[in-house]
């Protein structure tokens, strides 16, 4: 049984995941420091 697919969707899902949790944090710094510019 080949499990090449198994680990393919693994690596693609932790990578997706990493992505979109390194975009939101960056989101929400900028959000943060226009926050902080506006005080």
């Amino acid at each position: 049984m080949n499990q090449a697919p198994f680990i393919i969707a693994s690596y693609a899902l932790t990578i997706g995941g990493m992505a979109a949790v390194l975009l939101w944090s960056w989101w929400r710094m900028r959000r943060a420091e226009a926050k902080r510019d506006r005080l």
